[in-house]
C-alpha cells in the first residue's frame, strides 16, 4: 500500500511562485515515476510534469520553462516549483506514483493523491 501526502498549494498573484510537495510512503513496494496531474474547471486532467526512478522529466508544453520537478530519490518524494505562474494554472494538483511492477502497464494507472489546489489571481 502506497499513500501519497501533498502540500504546498495556495494562493498567488500572477507571476508569483509556489512549490508543491508529494511524499510517498510504504515499502512494499518499490516506487518508479512520480508525477504531477493537474484539472481545471471545464477541461481534463492532464499531465504536468513526471519523472522517472533514473530521473528523465517531461513537461507539458504550457509549463515548459516555468515549471521544475525534482525528485529527492532516498525519501520517495518529489517537488514542483512553479515560477511565474499564470491564472491558467489554476487547478487541483495532483501526484500520481507509479511501482515499478506496473511502471509500463497500461492497465494500472498507480497511486493517485488527493490533490491540492493552486490558484493563481490576475
Amino acid at each position: 500500500q502506497v499513500q501519497l501526502v501533498e502540500s504546498g498549494g495556495g494562493l498567488v498573484h500572477t507571476g508569483g511562485s509556489l512549490t508543491l510537495v508529494c511524499a510517498a510512503s510504504g515499502n512494499d513496494f518499490e516506487i518508479g515515476t512520480m508525477a504531477w496531474y493537474r484539472q481545471a474547471p471545464g477541461k481534463q486532467r492532464e499531465l504536468v510534469a513526471r519523472i522517472t526512478k533514473g530521473g528523465d522529466t517531461n513537461y507539458a508544453e504550457a509549463v515548459k520553462g516555468r515549471f521544475t520537478i525534482l525528485r529527492e530519490h532516498v525519501k520517495n518524494t518529489i517537488f514542483l516549483q512553479m515560477n511565474s505562474l499564470k491564472p491558467e494554472d489554476t487547478a487541483v494538483y495532483v501526484c500520481n506514483v507509479k511501482t515499478m511492477s506496473s511502471e509500463y502497464s497500461q492497465f494500472d494507472s498507480g497511486y493517485w493523491g488527493q490533490g491540492t489546489q493552486v490558484t493563481v489571481s490576475s
